[in-house]
Protein backbone atom coordinates (compact mmCIF):
# COMPACT_ATOMS: atom_id res chain seq x y z
CA UNK A 1 0.00 0.00 0.00
CA UNK A 2 1.35 3.39 -0.99
CA UNK A 3 0.87 6.17 1.55
CA UNK A 4 1.43 9.83 0.79
CA UNK A 5 1.78 13.10 2.68
CA UNK A 6 -0.82 15.51 1.38
CA UNK A 7 0.11 18.42 3.68
CA UNK A 8 2.50 19.30 6.47
CA UNK A 9 2.84 22.16 8.91
CA UNK A 10 5.60 23.36 11.18
CA UNK A 11 5.46 25.73 14.14
CA UNK A 12 8.69 27.03 15.66
CA UNK A 13 9.86 30.29 17.26
CA UNK A 14 10.44 31.70 13.76
CA UNK A 15 6.76 31.27 12.86
CA UNK A 16 4.18 29.01 11.27
CA UNK A 17 4.88 27.30 7.96
CA UNK A 18 2.67 25.28 5.61
CA UNK A 19 4.19 22.82 3.15
CA UNK A 20 7.56 24.53 3.60
CA UNK A 21 6.30 28.07 2.88
CA UNK A 22 5.86 30.84 5.47
CA UNK A 23 2.27 31.25 6.64
CA UNK A 24 2.69 33.64 9.58
CA UNK A 25 6.18 34.66 10.64
CA UNK A 26 7.23 35.82 14.10
CA UNK A 27 8.99 38.92 12.85
CA UNK A 28 9.20 40.61 16.24
CA UNK A 29 10.62 37.60 18.07
CA UNK A 30 7.62 37.50 20.44
CA UNK A 31 7.56 34.82 23.11
CA UNK A 32 5.28 31.82 22.63
CA UNK A 33 2.31 33.10 24.62
CA UNK A 34 2.23 36.39 22.76
CA UNK A 35 2.92 34.94 19.33
CA UNK A 36 0.42 32.09 19.68
CA UNK A 37 -2.37 34.59 20.46
CA UNK A 38 -1.40 36.66 17.43
CA UNK A 39 -1.35 33.55 15.25
CA UNK A 40 -4.76 32.47 16.57
CA UNK A 41 -6.25 35.87 15.68
CA UNK A 42 -4.49 35.89 12.31
CA UNK A 43 -6.11 32.56 11.50
CA UNK A 44 -9.52 33.91 12.61
CA UNK A 45 -10.44 30.64 14.29
CA UNK A 46 -13.29 31.57 16.64
CA UNK A 47 -12.59 28.78 19.16
CA UNK A 48 -12.67 30.45 22.58
CA UNK A 49 -11.48 27.32 24.39
CA UNK A 50 -8.06 28.00 22.91
CA UNK A 51 -7.40 30.64 25.56
CA UNK A 52 -7.86 28.11 28.38
CA UNK A 53 -5.33 25.66 26.95
CA UNK A 54 -1.79 25.24 28.24
CA UNK A 55 1.16 25.97 25.95
CA UNK A 56 1.56 22.40 24.69
CA UNK A 57 -2.08 22.21 23.64
CA UNK A 58 -1.93 25.63 21.96
CA UNK A 59 1.13 24.53 20.02
CA UNK A 60 -0.58 21.34 18.81
CA UNK A 61 -3.89 23.10 18.19
CA UNK A 62 -2.49 25.83 15.94
CA UNK A 63 -0.26 23.36 14.08
CA UNK A 64 -3.23 21.11 13.35
CA UNK A 65 -5.40 24.06 12.31
CA UNK A 66 -2.80 25.07 9.76
CA UNK A 67 -2.26 21.48 8.62
CA UNK A 68 -5.96 20.98 7.88
CA UNK A 69 -6.62 24.48 6.58
CA UNK A 70 -8.36 24.24 3.18
CA UNK A 71 -8.38 20.44 3.39
CA UNK A 72 -11.65 18.59 2.89
CA UNK A 73 -11.29 15.17 4.43
CA UNK A 74 -13.68 12.44 3.36
CA UNK A 75 -13.99 10.90 6.80
CA UNK A 76 -16.85 8.79 8.04
CA UNK A 77 -19.51 10.34 10.24
CA UNK A 78 -18.17 8.27 13.13
CA UNK A 79 -14.67 9.74 12.65
CA UNK A 80 -13.11 6.32 13.17
CA UNK A 81 -11.06 6.27 9.95
CA UNK A 82 -8.66 9.02 11.00
CA UNK A 83 -5.89 8.43 13.53
CA UNK A 84 -3.59 10.70 15.52
CA UNK A 85 -0.03 9.53 16.32
CA UNK A 86 2.47 11.97 17.84
CA UNK A 87 5.90 12.03 19.44
CA UNK A 88 6.93 14.30 22.28
CA UNK A 89 9.99 14.72 24.51
CA UNK A 90 8.97 16.90 27.45
CA UNK A 91 5.47 15.51 27.93
CA UNK A 92 3.36 18.08 29.87
CA UNK A 93 6.31 19.07 32.07
CA UNK A 94 5.66 22.82 32.04
CA UNK A 95 2.11 22.38 33.35
CA UNK A 96 3.32 19.66 35.73
CA UNK A 97 5.78 22.11 37.28
CA UNK A 98 3.15 24.85 37.56
CA UNK A 99 0.90 22.43 39.41
CA UNK A 100 3.75 21.22 41.63
CA UNK A 101 4.72 24.77 42.57
CA UNK A 102 1.11 25.63 43.38
CA UNK A 103 1.04 23.34 46.41
CA UNK A 104 4.61 23.77 47.70
CA UNK A 105 3.84 26.85 49.77
CA UNK A 106 1.52 25.66 52.55
CA UNK A 107 0.73 29.25 53.47
CA UNK A 108 -0.56 29.97 49.99
CA UNK A 109 -1.85 26.53 49.09
CA UNK A 110 -4.04 26.99 46.05
CA UNK A 111 -3.70 24.35 43.31
CA UNK A 112 -5.63 25.38 40.22
CA UNK A 113 -7.92 22.84 38.50
CA UNK A 114 -7.33 24.80 35.28
CA UNK A 115 -3.61 23.88 35.50
CA UNK A 116 -4.08 20.37 36.89
CA UNK A 117 -6.26 19.31 33.95
CA UNK A 118 -3.29 19.77 31.59
CA UNK A 119 -0.83 17.62 33.54
CA UNK A 120 -0.96 14.79 31.00
CA UNK A 121 0.16 14.91 27.35
CA UNK A 122 -2.89 12.97 26.26
CA UNK A 123 -4.96 16.06 27.08
CA UNK A 124 -3.29 17.54 24.00
CA UNK A 125 -4.51 14.56 22.01
CA UNK A 126 -7.99 15.00 23.42
CA UNK A 127 -8.11 18.65 22.44
CA UNK A 128 -7.25 17.75 18.83
CA UNK A 129 -9.70 14.86 18.75
CA UNK A 130 -12.53 17.05 20.02
CA UNK A 131 -11.77 19.86 17.61
CA UNK A 132 -11.46 17.63 14.52
CA UNK A 133 -13.90 14.86 15.48
CA UNK A 134 -11.18 12.21 15.52
CA UNK A 135 -12.42 9.00 17.10
CA UNK A 136 -9.84 6.57 15.79
CA UNK A 137 -6.49 5.57 17.27
CA UNK A 138 -4.76 8.35 19.19
CA UNK A 139 -1.35 7.80 20.76
CA UNK A 140 1.41 10.03 22.05
CA UNK A 141 4.87 8.42 22.44
CA UNK A 142 7.60 9.85 24.63
CA UNK A 143 10.94 10.03 22.77
CA UNK A 144 14.24 11.77 23.40
CA UNK A 145 14.22 12.66 19.73
CA UNK A 146 11.88 12.04 16.84
CA UNK A 147 11.98 8.34 15.84
CA UNK A 148 10.92 8.46 12.20
CA UNK A 149 11.30 4.74 11.56
CA UNK A 150 9.16 3.81 14.55
CA UNK A 151 6.44 6.33 13.71
CA UNK A 152 6.48 5.32 10.05
CA UNK A 153 6.02 1.64 10.90
CA UNK A 154 3.32 2.35 13.48
CA UNK A 155 1.30 4.52 11.10
CA UNK A 156 1.79 2.14 8.19
CA UNK A 157 0.45 -0.73 10.28
CA UNK A 158 -2.67 1.28 11.10
CA UNK A 159 -3.44 1.71 7.42
CA UNK A 160 -2.48 -1.84 6.56
CA UNK A 161 -4.33 -3.70 9.29
CA UNK A 162 -7.04 -1.36 10.58
CA UNK A 163 -8.25 0.24 7.37
CA UNK A 164 -7.60 3.87 8.22
CA UNK A 165 -7.94 6.50 5.51
CA UNK A 166 -6.05 9.33 7.21
CA UNK A 167 -3.52 9.88 9.96
CA UNK A 168 -2.18 13.06 11.49
CA UNK A 169 1.31 12.30 12.69
CA UNK A 170 4.52 14.05 13.72
CA UNK A 171 6.11 15.79 16.66
CA UNK A 172 4.81 18.35 19.19
CA UNK A 173 7.05 19.43 22.05
CA UNK A 174 7.05 22.38 24.44
CA UNK A 175 9.57 23.28 27.15
CA UNK A 176 10.55 26.51 28.86
CA UNK A 177 13.63 26.65 26.63
CA UNK A 178 12.12 25.88 23.23
CA UNK A 179 9.05 24.76 21.34
CA UNK A 180 8.47 23.07 18.01
CA UNK A 181 5.88 21.11 16.13
CA UNK A 182 5.86 19.33 12.79
CA UNK A 183 2.69 17.58 11.64
CA UNK A 184 1.95 15.57 8.49
CA UNK A 185 -1.36 14.51 7.05
CA UNK A 186 -0.91 10.98 5.72
CA UNK A 187 -3.42 9.32 3.46
CA UNK A 188 -3.73 6.51 0.94
CA UNK A 189 -2.54 7.25 -2.55
CA UNK A 190 -5.48 7.15 -4.93
CA UNK A 191 -5.95 8.46 -8.43
CA UNK A 192 -6.66 12.16 -8.50
CA UNK A 193 -5.59 13.14 -5.00
CA UNK A 194 -2.86 15.73 -4.62
CA UNK A 195 0.14 14.93 -2.50
CA UNK A 196 3.50 16.41 -1.67
CA UNK A 197 5.69 13.43 -0.94
CA UNK A 198 5.62 9.72 -0.42
CA UNK A 199 5.19 8.84 3.25
CA UNK A 200 8.67 7.61 4.10
CA UNK A 201 10.93 7.96 7.17
CA UNK A 202 13.36 10.08 5.16
CA UNK A 203 10.77 12.75 4.48
CA UNK A 204 9.59 12.80 8.08
CA UNK A 205 13.19 13.13 9.19
CA UNK A 206 13.58 16.05 6.82
CA UNK A 207 10.68 18.12 8.12
CA UNK A 208 11.43 17.31 11.74
CA UNK A 209 15.18 17.84 11.35
CA UNK A 210 15.23 20.73 13.79
CA UNK A 211 13.39 18.77 16.42
CA UNK A 212 14.10 16.23 19.08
Amino acid sequence: MKLVISAYSTFMPEGLFKNGSPFYENQTGADFNDFSKKAYRYMNLGYAKFFKMDELCKLAFLSAELLLKDKKLQITEEGTDIALVLGNKHSSLVSDMKHYESYQNRDEYFPSPAVFVYTLPNIMMGELCIRHQIRGENSCFMMDEFQANFVYQYVHDLFEHEQYNYCITGWVDYSLEDYNAALCLVEKSIDGNKWIATFEPDFMNLITARYG
